[in-house]
């Protein structure tokens, strides 16, 4: 049920650790302009309902279909959000649920904790975030990983919502000096990679943040100057985490960049961390993407454990799932993670995740689907 692609002994290592452990499920949420840049995100049919996407795959993870929520789950291209398989499983298996808001636009309609952060601009302009935004969330990660470690079970599924994420993951990925161009995900079923290396392109030639302030390790510099404010604060979460506790980094490209900044600011930095702790989890929709790399980026960046779920939707009696088998939506609000946390769990398997997930998406068409448009989000 799980594939190990990178770093296999680390891997199945951190896999026996933790078989038949039961994890605590963190969603951290951000935004960026670079999201609202025409074609770049297929997490909604217009730029209105991409502003919405994280606060709509929240509300429907914290509470579930059949709610009458506040704002639905955006009607888009094809496929079903992520969400709903991330909640079908953690829902089943009762795992606790932690949502914290690192930079949102909006005041959140469900509770969570509120990282003090800001969203970001578009990373083509070199100036994504002000640098004491950055820090300040770096610092309010690596305060509450140690929290949540006192509190949490025996490790911690960190999962992200973005639109556009991969796009500032390509960004902080190169501004790092990684070989990432052409090997990123997209949401698109073919990854939009010349779009998304014209923006990168155009905040690295600007990248003013990385001159101006010459004190400040290189890896913040970056994700001022590229990223987003979640990449910096599961950065400090999973750093903070990794002493104590079990990290599975839940998401494809996205965690990879996160990894990524993990390593820059541990070499720059020397915390106490424990690296053997932290492995990246995603979907096999991610890992065998024809139009990206996923496993020759993880290897570039090295010792990183990459795995997936065999995860199938093939055999789904709902278009909106054989969709992923297409290429469309792929991963996303930790939808790979939760399906390897399943299995390690309970034992679930493709099967039992299927149904869950056609369950929860059954109920979600009874109950809170609009009229017309379909269920793609990311």
């Amino acid at each position: 049920m799980i594939r190990v692609c990178t770093e296999p002994v680390q891997g199945s290592e951190w896999l026996q650790r933790y078989r038949g452990a039961s994890p605590t499920f963190c969603c951290v949420l951000g935004f960026t302009d670079t999201g609202l840049y025409p074609g770049i995100s297929a997490a909604g049919r217009t730029i209105e309902d991409r502003k919405w996407t994280a606060i709509a795959d929240m509300e429907f993870l914290v509470n579930g279909p059949g709610q009458r929520p506040q704002h639905r789950l955006p009607p888009l291209t094809a496929g079903a959000s992520p969400a709903i398989i991330s909640r079908a499983i953690a829902a089943q298996m009762g795992w606790p649920i932690w949502i914290l808001n690192a930079g949102l636009p909006v005041r959140p309609s469900f509770p969570c904790i509120d990282l003090g952060g800001a969203p970001a601009r578009c990373l083509s302009t070199g100036v994504a975030l002000e640098m004491r935004t950055v820090l300040h969330l770096f610092q309010a990660g690596l305060s509450w990983g140690a929290r949540l470690g006192q509190q949490s079970q025996e490790y911690v599924i960190l999962s992200e919502c973005v639109v556009g994420g991969t796009t500032t993951a390509l960004g902080v990925l190169a501004g790092l000096g990684y070989p990432a161009a052409n090997k990123v995900n997209s949401s698109h079923r073919y990854c939009n990679h010349l779009q998304k290396w014209r923006l990168v392109r155009q905040g690295l030639d600007t990248f003013e943040l990385y001159q101006s302030h010459p004190e400040i390790p290189e890896p913040f510099r970056v994700v001022a100057a590229l990223g987003d404010p979640m990449q910096i604060a599961v950065a400090g979460l999973a750093l903070a985490l990794s002493q104590t506790r079990g990290v599975l980094l839940a998401g494809g490209t996205q965690m990879l960049a996160v990894y990524a900044l993990i390593l820059a600011i541990n070499q720059a930095m020397d915390l106490d961390c424990n690296l053997d702790q932290i492995v990246v989890g995603t979907t096999p929709w991610v890992v065998d993407d024809p139009s990206g790399d996923t496993v020759g980026l993880a290897k570039s960046i090295g010792h990183v454990a990459l795995m997936t779920s065999n995860l199938s939707f093939h055999q789904s009696r709902f278009p909106e799932l054989r969709a992923y088998e297409s290429g469309y939506v792929k991963e996303g609000v930790g939808a790979g993670g939760c399906a390897i946390a399943a299995h390690l769990h309970q034992n679930w398997g493709s099967q039992d995740i299927l149904q869950a997930t056609e369950a929860s998406l059954r109920q979600y068409q009874q109950h809170d689907q609009p009229q017309s448009g379909c269920l793609l989000t990311r």
